[in-house]
């Protein structure tokens, strides 16, 4: 069986250290490539220099893990359809289902958005499954990163 083609995307998240925690943990995840879209932090700068930011976090992970970087999303996920990817994004949406009942393919990709603000509808409308963690607590929600590896870690059944 080949192995499986997994990507994850980040979209318009802020911080460079949750970026640089991403990185860390879709590294030890097996995750194929990263996709960094909108005005998500690099890890290298406009000049070409190291970012210090993700890289305390990332402890390494940004030169192991190939990444590229668009402005639009749009585009990134237009490729990724008509490649036949699975697209699976992690978000709290009306639409969503437990993240343990996803099913990852062949070709899967991951999305994961903004820390306040999440994906917008237009981009959860492009995806084949919305996956949702439940929360029990008070709190309606978790820190981007820490999302990311609970639904990778799950889905991916690592």
């Amino acid at each position: 069986m080949k192995k499986k083609e997994v990507i994850l995307i980040i979209h318009n998240v802020r911080s460079a250290y949750n970026v640089g925690s991403i990185f860390r943990t879709a590294e030890t995840a097996g995750i194929n490539e990263i996709y960094l879209t909108g005005y998500t932090p690099a890890p290298v700068d406009k000049f070409g220099r190291g970012r210090k930011d993700i890289a305390k976090v990332s402890l390494g992970a940004e030169k192991i893990i190939p990444w590229k970087k668009f402005s639009k999303i749009r585009e990134v996920l237009i490729k990724f359809k008509k490649e036949n990817y699975f697209i699976v994004a992690i978000e709290q949406s009306k639409n969503s289902f437990d993240y343990k009942k996803v099913k990852p393919r062949q070709k899967t990709v991951f999305i994961v958005g903004n820390e306040i603000k999440g994906l917008d509808q237009k981009i959860l409308n492009k995806c084949e499954v919305i996956a949702e963690i439940p929360m029990k607590g008070k709190k309606e929600s978790l820190n981007v990163a820490v999302s990311v590896g609970i639904a990778l870690f799950r889905i991916l059944k690592i």
